[in-house]
Order: structure tokens, then C-alpha cells, then sequence
């Protein structure tokens, strides 16, 4: 499994390094405009190898990617001083354009897989150009609310005292303020929610819900606040989507993919349940939603549906 990485920032080298603890690829190849950077991330995880998995960790060019099964790419640019979120938009989607582009220059049949934010709309647009050059939509998966559904189970799993693991549910929609937490259908080992929560003497009111949703849809801004970036939650996402792939596990996560109707919302790049394998995505799986939640995921559509319009008619 050779996997390319295109930006060896803090999201892209600690995928990188992570990929290497899981054992996940033979061969990683980090490109990066700033090749001096990306020559030091790489020797810096070579100097792991020891400890952990063979492997093969170089910084190149794309013309490195030939061979490529999967190619994450997490380049993008930073907002400038009085640069509106339109604006910036349209300049990390002329850079996912051309990343593309060259990547499936020399990849030919790559999985990719997107992590540049806003990375619905990055995805969109890079299933875009993917599909304009011969590649499969079904073969760009964006990481999507995989991070998201994790902060979920993990918070759950605190407050119930049970391993994370053990906690299945779901966040979907936006990657964003917008997201949905899909309480209606959690369970704990095939129990569910309300009633595991019930055997352990322990409340789900609703000031409780709303602290978990506001500690899971926030949690991004505070570690920003605390630290500048995120990077090893979405690290560890991303490692997970190259294991599933290079072993054909047949796993279902919430990454963010083309959808051709979502409630209404036509052709909306959005995160859902999404069983994925070797050559990409298989398919969706059905939510049984309430209707609250039904309306929440339905609205989170729309507004992506109505920020890629905004960047259709800006480019």
C-alpha cells in the first residue's frame, strides 16, 4: 500500500506518523511546496521506524505518486488579513483543483482522500475534478464528520464509563456548526442509550444532552483557542480510512462523499453513514432519524448546498 500525502503541515505529517503506528502503508510519499518542510517531517518519522512497522517514508514531488493507492491531501491556504469566507473559498478551491489534477496526472487510479477544510466543500470540489478526469466519484471520500461521530462516542463513553469503542452512533451533515448528533439511534453494545443510561443510575435530561452536543460541536474552537490547530483526532480519522482500504475491512464511517439527494437537497456533498472497502465507497447506509433530527440534517444540507452555489457562481 503506497500512500501518497499532499501538505506536510501539522494535519498532513501527523497522518502520516499515525499511519505508520497502525501499520497501515509499506510506503508514504509527503509532498509539500515547501519541500524543505516536508524533507523534515519525513526524516523526522523515519527516525520511528525502529519502534514500530517497516516502512518506506520519503518526500517527493507528484511525479513520486505514480503507483499511489491512496493520496490524502490536506493542502490548503490560510485566511489573509480582510479575506471574506467567500473569498478564501474560492482560493482553496482553485488549489484543490490543480492538486488534483496533478496528482491523477501520475496517479492514475488512486482512492483520494480529502481533509482540507471546509472539507464538505473541498470534497465537492474535488469529486469535480476527479470526475472530469476519469476517476470515480465513489473513489474521493472527504474525512468528513468521522472526527466529529469520534468526539461523540468518546464524550459518551466518559460520561457512561464504558470504552468508546463500545458506543455507536453517528454524527452526520456538515463537518461544522451545522452538524447532527443522532441521539434517536445510539446504543451501548446493542443496548440503548436510554436504557444503559437507565441500569447505570445515571440521567440523560436534556441539559445533559445539550452539554455532550455543545462539548462535541465546539470542541474544534477550543482546542484552536488552546493550541492553534487540531490535528491528532483527524490524524488518527485518517489513518483509520487508509486501514479500512488497504485490508478491505468493509467498515462503516461518517465520511463526506457526493450524495445525489438528501432529503430534497439535491447533489450536496455530506457526511453519512458510509460502508466503505477496498476501491472506495459501497455505499449509504439508511438513518432512522426522529423528526427533529430528520429537519436538522435536512437544513445542514441546504446550507451546504447553498455554499456550493455560492462558490459555482464565484469561481
Amino acid at each position: 500500500m503506497k500512500v501518497g500525502i499532499i501538505g506536510s503541515g501539522f494535519v498532513g505529517a501527523t497522518a502520516a506518523y499515525a499511519i505508520l503506528l497502525m501499520g497501515n502503508a509499506s510506503e508514504i510519499v509527503l509532498v509539500d511546496l515547501n519541500h524543505k518542510r516536508a524533507e523534515a517531517e519525513a526524516a523526522d518519522i523515519r527516525h520511528a521506524i525502529p519502534y514500530v512497522h517497516p516502512m518506506v517514508i520519503n518526500a517527493g514531488g507528484y511525479a513520486d505518486l505514480e503507483g499511489a493507492d491512496i493520496v490524502i491531501i490536506t493542502a490548503g491556504a490560510n485566511q489573509k488579513p480582510g479575506e471574506s469566507r467567500l473569498e478564501l473559498m474560492g482560493r482553496n478551491g482553485k488549489i484543490m483543483t490543480s492538486v488534483v489534477d496533478h496528482v491523477l496526472e501520475f496517479s492514475k487510479n488512486p482512492i483520494l482522500v480529502i481533509a482540507t477544510n471546509p472539507v464538505d466543500i473541498m470534497t465537492h470540489i474535488a469529486a469535480k475534478a476527479a470526475v472530469r478526469n476519469g476517476l470515480a466519484s465513489t473513489r474521493v471520500i472527504g474525512s468528513g464528520t468521522t472526527l466529529d461521530t469520534a468526539r461523540f462516542r468518546s464524550l459518551l463513553g466518559d460520561y457512561l464509563s464504558v470504552d468508546p469503542q463500545h458506543v455507536h452512533g453517528y454524527v452526520v451533515g456538515e463537518h461544522g456548526d451545522s452538524e447532527v448528533l443522532v441521539w434517536s439511534s445510539v446504543d451501548i453494545g446493542g443496548i440503548s442509550l436510554d436504557h444503559f443510561a437507565e441500569m447505570r443510575g445515571l440521567s440523560l435530561f436534556p441539559d445533559t444532552r445539550y452539554t455532550i452536543d455543545q462539548d462535541v460541536r465546539k470542541a474544534a474552537y477550543q482546542i484552536i483557542e488552546g493550541k492553534g490547530a487540531t490535528y491528532y483526532g483527524v490524524g488518527a480519522a485518517l489513518s483509520r480510512i487508509v486501514d479500512i482500504i488497504s485490508h478491505d475491512h468493509h467498515a462503516i464511517l461518517t465520511v463526506s462523499t457526493p450524495t445525489e439527494n438528501v432529503y430534497g437537497i439535491k447533489d450536496v456533498t455530506i457526511s453519512l453513514p458510509r460502508l466503505l472497502r477496498a476501491d472506495g465507497i459501497m455505499g449509504t447506509l439508511p438513518l432512522n432519524l426522529n423528526e427533529e433530527e430528520t429537519q436538522a440534517l435536512q437544513r445542514s444540507a441546504k446550507m451546504l448546498r447553498e455554499r456550493i452555489d455560492e462558490y459555482e457562481t464565484y469561481k
